[in-house]
């Protein structure tokens, strides 16, 4: 499951918004996780998965948040890069 999460975290997210309340309980609203869905997809899951089970955001899960932001951001910026070197 987090194999699956990791490879496709922008249908994770889709399913979770239509199918059920998941995302609703982290964040309130629809601006953020609309956000989340184009820009930093890994790490909306990772922050909602941590406020849906209760976890603070400190030590080792502040240290998982700043890796996906960094997942996330080494996606966005690759397609650039290769881009630039052709």
């Amino acid at each position: 499951l987090v194999v699956l999460v990791l490879m496709f975290p922008r249908v994770v997210l889709l399913v979770l918004f239509l199918f059920s309340t998941y995302l609703e309980r982290a964040y309130h609203g629809l601006v953020i996780p609309l956000l989340g869905f184009l820009f930093l997809p890994l790490t909306t899951l990772a922050y909602a998965w941590m406020r849906n089970t209760h976890m603070p955001i400190e030590g080792v899960n502040l240290l998982i948040l700043v890796v996906a932001a960094v997942i996330d951001a080494g996606g966005l910026g690759g397609g650039e890069y290769h881009r630039r070197r052709r």
